[in-house]
């Protein structure tokens, strides 16, 4: 996306660039200082969509921005131009990053398969047969140098720049492994026929040339190949909540063209073209009606829960679907100026604008490899001064790099994510990343969209009333039969609830669609009429007082109301809404016991929106609710929150929710819901029920919380070893020991995890 704004102060460039190279959230923090310190430059870089959006005033053109980036050894490409004015938002496959997930997993499966008998050897003295560690070195080469490349390049772009990450760490270490088992090997005595590595516990200096460590090379190569593939392949979804958008619209239309219905691709429709929407079809693009009365189901767009009914003169959206009966449009909007269109900008613009986050690895290895690397430096001045010997020397030295290199910290995260998500997933939650998990950490406020996630999402009868010599079940019956013959949401709730409640229907004859207010028939002999109270009154048959009072009341909670009368007398009021789950007041407790302020948005009218907020425990204050919210209007609630120094976790389900779930530190979608709601979430609940949502914030701090803990183990095995390594104490055979222990600390740790309880098991 490049744009040029004519402002007062001079052209105003505004464009997103693609970055390529980044490893770590820290790449992404050193690229946007860079471009930041061109004058005339604003500009935000996310890691997790590896996008730059940069504004530029005072002539800075795009090429200088790829330069800068490219000087801080990275790649930036500019977006490629639209094929057409027509066209929808850019959303192709990008074909570099599907090749960079296939080269992680190509990394990742041939490092793993090197791995396993290197560390077995290692670990196993019983498999360690003759010449065994030439075996090893074979083995270990090849991971070092190709499985570990991108570590190593990301180590030498840190280094030009100043910096250490766990990139940093890992090359670090490993190379000093790979180093020095290759001097044990050639010019020590670890090459010798029928060497082991010993087996005994003591402390003792030791000048290093019998002993390897290819086990740490190929084992923390692929421990964190592993984490890394995973981070890449949850990346790569970063732009499908655009292109789950852009499958929502209609792929054909049916355009008149001289009198006669054409069916042609969408793309073919020009503004001022008319077409046909017949029932059960999705309207092409935004436009008038100028033909027909129908009603429309635009509760994914707008999140209306009771379907709009339109008529010659009103407007329409492209996307939603027509419930009721045939219309002709004129398209007014096409292409990028649709509303659809639109809502795939602002989520793009939600998703890149959304903070990167640091892992806390990197910031531990920040302050920890500069530290390491001084203690080597140290450690081997001061032995040389010591007049201890070159050899043992370098002994010391060298240990220390290597006991720096933690497996455990290979460990850390992907064991707490795979049992975290993996019971997670037991439970139908699934969490994206890792980037997910410290998000939860300090969320404070809970946006609940109503339809679909508080609420069932589709229209229900709720109640039944009748005129004082009427029975219930009579009126139902007779509505619901009628009703059965229509299309329209509404009549669809009326027939289930009436076949649910008298079994089979009895058959209607002359059936009769009013549309836009009702329908009527014959059934069982009695002519019945069913629909809008205006219709029952037009055929003269008017509400009695008490059936008036009662539509009034309900209506005045947000409900439908639906007029029943036969045989020349409106005999009953059929009430319709979108009812509440039954656990969502449970999950509103347990957010407030969770510490989050729960908050009710949705595109329905503020009388539903009250109604449903007192029924689940909300409260109707301003601070609680926001109701007749459109979606930018979301959007907008959750950046004010946001402002107001909120953090905000976002629950929803629908099309119209997709922004403000990109927008939120937390978005966590109903997996009931669109594809374009759950690819822009950073958690999918794969249940309807709104008390996951409260299990999800559970387990996702208490996966971080295993993190934290494993990353302690493991930087708390490193800096008690590294005295140790200093003093020239280091025996590989406690060296393997603590390693195994800080290892199995952590996964035992991890594994804590599977016995997390949920609502859902």
């Amino acid at each position: 996306m490049t744009s040029t704004v004519r402002a007062d102060g001079g052209d105003v460039l505004e464009v997103e660039l693609a970055i390529g190279g980044m490893t770590c959230a820290s790449c992404a923090n050193r690229i946007e200082r860079k471009l930041n310190k061109v004058d005339g430059v604003t500009a935000t870089v996310n890691y997790a969509t590896e996008k730059a959006k940069v504004t530029a005033t005072g002539g800075v053109d795009a090429d200088r921005l790829v330069a800068v980036v490219e000087s801080a050894g990275y790649t930036a490409t500019l977006p490629a131009p639209p094929a057409g004015s027509g066209d929808a938002p850019s959303t192709e496959e990008d074909a570099p990053e599907d090749a960079t997930l296939r080269d992680h997993r190509h990394r990742l499966l041939v490092s793993a398969l090197l791995s396993l008998p290197v560390v077995a050897m290692a670990m196993a003295p019983a498999l360690q047969f003759v010449n065994w560690q030439w075996l090893s070195l074979v083995l270990a080469a090849p991971v070092w140098v190709w499985g570990g490349a991108p570590f190593h390049r990301a180590a030498w772009t840190n280094l030009r720049h100043g910096a250490a990450t766990m990139d940093t760490l890992i090359s670090m270490g490993t190379t000093a492994a790979m180093a020095w088992s290759v001097y044990a090997l050639f010019w020590g005595t670890a090459g010798i026929p029928g060497m082991t590595h010993p087996f005994t516990l003591t402390v003792s200096p030791t000048d290093g040339a019998s002993h390897i460590y290819l086990e740490v090379v190929a084992g923390v190569t692929t421990f964190v190949l592993a984490g890394r593939y995973f981070e890449v392949r949850a990346k790569r979804r970063a732009g499908a909540a655009l292109r789950a958008l852009l499958e929502l619209g209609a792929k054909d239309v049916t355009v008149l063209r001289d009198g006669a219905e054409v069916r042609v691709p969408v793309a073919e429709l020009g503004v001022g073209d008319r077409f046909v929407v017949r029932p059960g079809e999705k309207i092409a693009t935004d436009g008038v009606v100028v033909e027909g009365r129908s009603a429309v189901d635009a509760s994914m767009l707008t999140g209306e829960s009771v379907p709009v009914e339109v008529e010659t003169g009103d407007t329409v959206v492209g996307a939603t679907v027509n419930a009721g009966g045939r219309l002709v449009v004129e398209a007014t909007r096409i292409g990028n100026d649709t509303q659809l269109a639109q809502m795939a900008t602002l989520v793009e613009e939600a998703q890149n604008g959304k903070a990167a986050v640091q892992r806390l690895a990197d910031r531990i290895s920040g302050v920890f490899v500069p530290i390491v690397i001084v203690v080597a430096i140290v450690t081997l001045m001061f032995w040389l001064g010591a007049s201890a010997g070159v050899s043992a020397a370098f002994t010391a030295a060298v240990a220390v790099l290597i006991i720096a290199c933690p497996c455990a910290l290979g460990l850390a995260t992907p064991t707490a994510l795979l049992v975290g998500t993996g019971r997670g997933a037991q439970l139908g939650i699934l969490i994206k990343g890792p980037e997910v998990l410290e998000s939860t950490r300090l969320v404070d406020t809970v946006v609940l969209d109503k339809t679909g996630t508080v609420t069932t999402g589709k229209m229900s009868l709720v109640g039944v009333h009748t005129a004082d010599d009427v029975e219930d079940d009579t009126a139902l019956r007779l509505a619901g039969a009628l009703e059965k013959a229509s299309e329209h949401p509404i009549a669809t709730a009326i027939a289930d609830a009436a076949a649910e409640k008298a079994g089979d229907l009895p058959a209607v004859t002359d059936f009769t669609n009013h549309e836009g207010l009702g329908v009527s028939g014959v059934v069982d002999g009695h002519t019945v009429v069913v629909g809008r109270p205006r219709l029952v009154a037009e055929r003269g048959m008017p509400l009695t007082d008490a059936l008036a009072g009662t539509a009034e009341s309900e209506a005045a909670l947000g409900r439908t109301t639906i007029a029943v009368a036969w045989d020349g007398e409106a005999r009953a009021v059929l009430v319709v809404a979108d009812t509440v789950k039954p656990t969502s007041a449970e999950a509103v407790a347990e957010f407030r016991r969770l510490g989050l302020v729960p908050v009710l948005l949705t595109g329905d009218n503020q009388a539903v929106a009250e109604a449903v907020a007192t029924e689940v425990g909300i409260g109707t204050g301003p601070d609680t609710l926001a109701a007749e919210v459109m979606p930018a209007d979301k959007l907008a609630v959750i950046e004010r929150l946001q402002q107001h120094g909120r953090v905000v976790a976002m629950v929803g389900d629908g099309v119209n929710d997709a922004a403000a779930l990109a927008r939120a530190d937390l978005g966590l979608a109903m997996g009931t819901g669109t594809d374009v709601a759950i690819e822009a979430s950073d958690i999918t609940l794969v249940r309807g029920d709104l008390r996951a949502a409260a299990d999800a914030v559970r387990l996702s701090r208490q996966t971080l919380g295993t993190i934290q803990g494993n990353l302690f183990w493991a930087f708390a095995y490193n800096t008690a070893a590294i005295p140790l390594a200093a003093a020239g104490l280091l025996n590989p055979m406690i060296a393997g020991a603590a390693m195994a222990f800080s290892s199995v600390c952590v996964v035992g740790n991890s594994l804590r995890l599977r016995r997390f309880r949920g609502h859902g098991g």
